[in-house]
């Protein structure tokens, strides 16, 4: 039966009139073609402060990013109100593909992954030689993130006035990881964090290490008009307060690059971390992984990287430094 005739029109048509009083919903979204180009540089309870051009602009989140994340690092697209001038928001309304991602789980059972930074391109593990003493497991634990992560990772040691510093680069001296070793008296004076700065000369750095260890103390030394709180540690237990709630990029003087200094973390978990990624920081090993089982830990007694090893093609200590790293997985940071 037809409904409407041989030749309808739109008159014919009935159209029943919103309830709600209200436009229909659409499945089509605008491009916003003109939005313009920002950087996360902080995000605190929802509002998010991008740098656009040369003005921090405050941005909330468009209803079209649903559950996707922006955190600090992230480039963006900007529309609304951009003249970052007070009691003004604009809105986020696309977060641009990510070079890299650094992570990190609550622990080694909790599949919620958190993204830490984005778009960094190095990160400084920022440990303390004495007061608080050093933890080398999760010295170790960052340096899986970073190179399951695909980023550079530069070791940062504070305090050795307090410690001799050989004994723990000597541990990591087969891995080749590049560090920088400063006291209280050089950050007192400016040397350390000029130091510093030879490393992080056009990279995006992220500062990671637990609190106390003198990190944020250093960042307010790289960017000095910028400073942030800073707290003491607890001589009873040997832990720093957390001072840094969120974490902050800042740009270095004269453009040099960026910094990011993160909130101080007790506990680094990788559950998200797949040991075939983090055995590309290994050039000299990987290649030896083509004839390993499926699913290959690299510490079994079947792992063909034993064979690699023993037929010269890579440094012995080179394998036991890959599976100390891998190892962290299954054991506590405090171990």
């Amino acid at each position: 039966m037809r409904r409407y005739g041989k030749h309808p029109d739109e008159d014919d048509v009935r159209v029943r009139p919103n309830r709600k009083g209200n436009r229909p919903r659409t499945s089509i979204r605008p491009k916003h073609e003109d939005a313009a180009e920002g950087l996360v540089l902080t995000v605190d309870r929802g509002r998010i402060t991008c740098l656009i051009d040369d003005r921090t602009v405050t941005a909330m989140k468009a209803r079209e990013l649903g559950r996707k994340s922006v955190v600090v690092g992230d480039r963006v697209a900007v529309v609304g109100d951009l003249t970052g001038a007070k009691d003004t928001l604009a809105r986020i309304v696309r977060v641009e593909p990510r070079v890299s991602t650094l992570r990190r789980t609550a622990d080694d059972t909790d599949p919620y992954e958190r993204i830490v930074v984005a778009n960094a391109d190095q990160l400084a593990i920022v440990t303390a030689l004495a007061d608080p003493e050093p933890r080398p497991r999760l010295i170790d634990r960052c340096l899986v993130a970073a190179f399951d992560a695909g980023l550079e990772p530069l070791l940062v040691l504070t305090k050795s006035d307090l410690a001799d510093p050989a004994e723990l680069l000597e541990s990591y001296g087969t891995l080749g990881v590049r560090h920088v070793v400063t006291n209280r008296e050089e950050l007192a004076d400016g040397a350390a964090a000029e130091r510093v700065r030879e490393f992080l000369h056009g990279r995006m750095t992220a500062f990671v290490g637990h609190s106390g260890v003198g990190k944020t103390t250093l960042v307010n030394a790289l960017v000095p008009e910028r400073r942030r709180a800073t707290g003491h540690v607890n001589a009873v237990t040997g832990r720093g307060r957390h001072t840094t709630t969120s974490a902050l990029a800042l740009p270095l003087p004269e453009d040099r690059g960026w910094v990011i200094d993160t909130p101080g973390v007790r506990s680094f978990g990788l559950h998200h971390v797949d040991p075939a990624r983090v055995i590309h920081a290994f050039p000299d090993l990987a290649p030896g992984t083509a004839d390993c089982p499926r699913a290959c830990s690299h510490d079994e007694p079947d792992c063909a990287l034993d064979q690699w090893v023993a037929e010269g093609h890579a440094d012995p200590a080179r394998l036991y430094s890959l599976r100390r790293l891998l190892a962290t997985r299954e054991r506590r940071e405090g171990d």
